[in-house]
C-alpha cells in the first residue's frame, strides 16, 4: 500500500482512539449509566393498587459510577433523593466490583491515549519499529478493546446479578419496600460498547495497511529457515 495511504489509515485511527478517550472521559463523570424505574411494593400491596393507580407508586432511578439520584413514589408524590456512591453507598453495593469498572474505565482512557499517540506517530513520525510500529499498534488497541469488554461484562453483572438498582432504591428504607419496575442501560454504557468496536476497528485498519498480525508466521519464511537450519 501507498505510504500516503497508510499515513491516511494511521491518521483515522488516531483520531478515533482520541475521540474514544474523550468519550470515556465524560461517560465516566456522567448519571446516565443506568436508567429505570422502581415499584413501591408496600403501598402498592396496602392500597391493593393495580391498573392507572399503580402509576402513583412507581419512581424513577438513574445512576452513573459516582452518583444518581432518584425519585421516590409512594402514593403521595414524588421526593427525589440525591445519593454518592462513595462513600454512601460502600456498605450495600459490590465495592470490589464497582471500583474495578471505575479502574478499568482510567485504563481505557489511559491506553486510548496512548494508542492515539502512537498512531499519529506512525504518520508523521519514524514509523514501523517495535514499540510504536505495528506490533505496539496492535498491542494498544487490544488493551483497550479488552478494558472496554471487561467494563461492561463486570458493570452488567453488577446491576444485573447484584441487584444494584434494587439495593439503591432500598437505601434508608426502614418501612417501604421498593422493587425494579424496569431497568435499561443508558448512554454512558452504549458508549463504552462504540468504544470497544473502535479499537477493534482500528487493529482492522492496521491489518488493512498491509501488516501481519502479531504471531503470526508465513508458511515461506518457516521454509526457508528450515532450509537454511539443514546446511548446518
Amino acid at each position: 500500500m501507498p505510504a500516503q495511504q497508510k499515513k491516511l489509515i494511521f491518521c483515522t485511527a488516531g483520531v478515533l482512539s482520541l475521540v474514544c478517550a474523550l468519550g470515556t472521559a465524560a461517560a465516566l463523570g456522567t448519571q446516565l449509566w443506568v436508567r429505570g424505574t422502581t415499584l413501591c411494593t408496600t403501598g402498592a400491596l396496602l392500597v391493593n393498587a393495580s391498573g392507572p393507580e399503580l402509576r402513583k407508586f412507581i419512581g424513577e432511578i438513574q445512576y452513573g459510577l459516582f452518583s444518581g439520584q432518584r425519585v421516590r413514589q409512594c402514593g403521595l408524590g414524588g421526593r427525589p433523593f440525591h445519593f454518592s456512591f462513595f462513600p454512601d453507598l460502600l456498605r450495600i453495593i459490590p465495592a470490589s466490583i464497582h471500583v474495578s469498572v471505575i479502574l478499568f474505565c482510567a485504563v481505557l482512557i489511559i491506553f486510548a491515549l496512548v494508542g492515539a499517540g502512537f498512531f499519529m506517530f506512525n504518520a508523521f513520525g519514524s514509523p514501523y519499529e517495535t514499540l510504536h510500529g505495528p506490533v505496539g499498534l496492535y498491542l494498544w488497541s487490544f488493551i483497550s478493546c479488552s478494558c472496554g469488554c471487561l467494563i461492561m461484562i463486570l458493570f452488567s453483572s453488577e446491576v444485573k446479578i447484584h441487584h444494584l438498582s434494587e439495593k439503591i432504591a432500598n437505601f434508608k428504607e426502614g418501612t417501604f419496600t421498593f422493587k425494579t419496575h424496569s431497568e435499561q442501560f443508558a448512554n454512558s454504557f452504549w458508549t463504552i460498547l462504540v468504544c470497544s468496536l473502535v479499537h477493534f476497528l482500528n487493529a482492522l485498519l492496521i491489518r488493512f495497511a498491509g501488516f501481519e498480525f502479531p504471531f503470526s508466521k508465513s508458511k515461506d519464511s518457516g521454509t526457508i529457515t528450515g532450509a537454511v537450519d539443514l546446511m548446518y
